[in-house]
């Protein structure tokens, strides 16, 4: 990727691509343009690792360069994300595009300016192309993606591809427009904002909880027209129309009204979110932000709907890169079969109020590894796209030490048995620094046939995958342990 511009939006581009494991080459004549791109990196792996315990392909390189002609130079896409003034995007778009190789896609990053002024000066208009993302970049898949008349059909088709490889949901935009979509409906909200500060109606902090502790939240699923459709009941939107169409005729908003920026409203405005940032710096109030983004796309991807869907895709799409490539987070396979599948650093929302790892975090930790371990023998998303899959029917935790805040951890996993139908694993918790057991894990999983509701032998291929993993697992002993149930005291008789 080809990088012209490194500010807020192309950070955010580089650190998306870059965690992607694609090299990076920026131009930016800003001295600080490469920290700003740090900054952004470690942000993102700060978000992603929350996000997802997928492993992460090796990230790309980032390589700063002193011209476009050298950000453009052998890549296959060119991002354009200076600041908004059309006299210097056309500018470096036409250098750009004077450059770059004929079949190299150049985007811009412009939020509402017309791509068809934008690439004037452009001889190969064909190729160009709006990419639109959202701060953060590297965080929130939509990417707008808007032509022009002289935009070529299969520029926006590749371009579409290529945001969508990286984890984006583009949104191609149907004809040219100022504003696209997104803007010109943040905008409507952005006015209507600044005229019920103007008009002592609300504080800044108010509009805010307006909008987060209500439609907000519906709005991150639904959307618009969704949510609306729900308010009509069983008669869908028709009803809705009708009984709530009437209500635009009022005289509620202000349209395309805009307040004056009176030295009074901005010094209004100014202290209403001062207060509101209630003394937190900008990069604190970024990770918050990236930490209620993540909270948010993570009971989203559970749900699988909205932007939730997008991530479930990604995450399931970085497990299977994983496993083609044989690049486990961890490491493979031990010296005596067992196989290290999974590793894990204990953050420290996971500890609770004893000072280790909260009990439930023990079985995640488990059932992330048999996913690993099904991974591992093919059971993946065509597998399981055909109904096809293994369901954990039995579980045994033994909590032999604690695990602390900061530990980094891993997992062995052993196939103590198979049939057809059976799976039984054991894992080993471990912590990496010391080798010391933490905790085992013993489960029983049954494959199942999901749309026949029952158990069925599994496929031929999965079947000998587990053969080779016996095969290669036969000189370790039966783990001290396996087996064993739940022992303690008799119950108490207190009648």
């Amino acid at each position: 990727m080809g990088l012209l511009g490194a500010g807020l939006i192309g950070s955010g581009w580089a650190a998306r691509f870059l965690l992607a494991g694609i090299d990076v080459r920026l131009f930016d004549p800003a001295p600080a343009a490469a920290e700003g791109v740090e900054d952004a990196v470690r942000a993102a792996r700060r978000a992603w690792r929350q996000l997802t315990l997928a492993p992460l392909p090796t990230e790309g390189t980032l390589t700063v360069v002193d011209s476009v002609a050298e950000a453009v130079d052998g890549v296959e896409l060119v991002q354009e994300s200076a600041p908004e003034r059309e006299e210097l995007k056309t500018r470096l778009l036409a250098q750009a595009d004077e450059a770059a190789a004929p079949d190299t896609i150049i985007a811009t990053s412009t939020s509402g300016l017309l791509p068809s002024r934008l690439a004037a000066d452009m001889r190969r208009a064909e190729r160009f192309v709006v990419g639109h993302p959202f701060n953060p970049v590297y965080l929130l898949p939509l990417v707008e993606v808007c032509a022009s008349e002289r935009t070529a059909p299969s520029t926006v088709t590749d371009a579409a591809a290529m945001y969508r490889a990286v984890g984006m949901r583009p949104l191609v935009v149907r004809r040219e427009i100022d504003g696209f979509i997104a803007d010109r409906l943040l905008e409507a909200l952005w006015r209507e904002a600044l005229w019920l500060v103007a008009d002592d109606v609300a504080t800044a902090e108010e509009i805010d909880d307006a909008v987060r502790f209500g439609a907000g939240l519906r709005w991150a699923s639904m959307g618009t027209f969704l949510t609306y459709r729900l308010g009509g009941g069983d008669d869908g939107m028709r009803h809705f129309m009708k009984q709530f169409g009437p209500a635009l005729q009022l005289p509620w908003t202000h349209l395309t009204d805009v307040p004056e920026l009176t030295d009074g409203l901005l010094d209004a405005i100014v202290a209403q979110s001062d207060a509101q940032a209630d003394g937190h710096s900008i990069a604190e109030l970024k990770a918050i932000r990236d930490d209620c983004l993540v909270a948010v796309l993570r009971g989203l991807k559970g749900a699988g709907y909205g932007a939730g869907e997008v991530v479930a895709l990604t995450e399931r799409e970085l497990f299977e890169r994983a496993g083609r490539e044989r690049v486990q987070a961890a490491g493979g396979t031990l010296s005596d079969g067992r196989l290290r599948l999974h590793e894990v650093l204990v953050d420290p929302s996971w500890i609770d109020y004893n000072g280790h790892m909260t009990e439930y975090r023990y079985l995640e930790v488990m059932a992330d590894t048999t996913d690993a371990f099904l991974r591992e023998i093919g059971v993946v998303g065509p597998y399981i796209d055909a109904g096809r899959s293994y369901y954990t029917v039995e579980t045994h935790i033994r909590h032999l030490d604690e695990a602390h805040g900061g530990d980094r951890v891993y997992v062995a996993t052993r196939l103590l048995g198979h049939d057809e139908k059976r799976l039984h694993l054991w894992h080993e918790l471990r912590r990496d620094a010391g080798d010391e057991l933490i905790a085992t894990g013993e489960h029983l999983l049954l494959h199942v046939d999901r749309a026949a509701g029952k158990t069925t032998p599994a496929a031929a291929e999965i079947l000998d995958a587990l053969e080779r993993i016996a095969a290669a697992q036969q000189g370790p002993a039966w783990p001290e342990g396996a087996g064993n149930h739940v022992r303690g005291p008799r119950p108490l008789n207190f009648l």
